[in-house]
């Protein structure tokens, strides 16, 4: 904390890196944070591009070993969506329709516990119709919005 300011690591950072740059005028020191940020950001997409998982590599390593659990555990189907399965310790009912699981676990990270995966072996495969599959679905057409603020008149016409 500083002049009863508190700041944090991020702050600092990019302060430390325009520390040369705050001496030069407003539009280069703009140019400077544009082109800093333009590298970090085409380092980010080229990474995110490289990856062939649809999941990042620290998930993919979190959710491997609740693959290879998963095998051992004992379940019982209750009906074609909700399943019971047994952990020693613990029992939790998945319904793989809501996509729940009584230890709730994936409403604290976000990525199906070791009862969901499972379970997902379990469940009855869907089958989807050809032409639902053949299907291709494109993103809307969005119209681009007018920047700024809207041109109003202040005065009416008078004619």
């Amino acid at each position: 904390m500083r002049y009863n300011i508190t700041t944090t690591n991020m702050v600092e950072s990019i302060n430390s890196m325009l520390l040369d740059a705050r001496e030069y005028p407003y539009i280069t020191l703009i140019n400077v944070i544009q082109e800093k940020m333009s590298k970090w950001w085409n380092k980010r997409r080229e990474m995110g591009m490289s990856f062939t998982s649809l999941l990042t590599p620290k998930r993919e390593d979190e959710i491997r070993p609740r693959f290879t659990e998963s095998n051992s555990l004992l379940i019982q189907q209750l009906n074609p969506v909700t399943f019971h399965v047994k952990v020693p310790g613990l029992e939790v009912v998945v319904d793989t329709h809501k996509m729940t699981c009584t230890c709730r676990a994936f409403d604290i990270d976000t990525l199906p516990c070791v009862h969901a995966i499972t379970a997902t072996h379990h469940a009855p495969q869907w089958n989807v119709p050809d032409e639902v599959s053949n299907k291709v679905v494109l993103p809307r057409v969005v119209k681009d919005k007018k920047r700024g603020m809207p041109k109003t008149s202040r005065y009416p016409l008078r004619r």
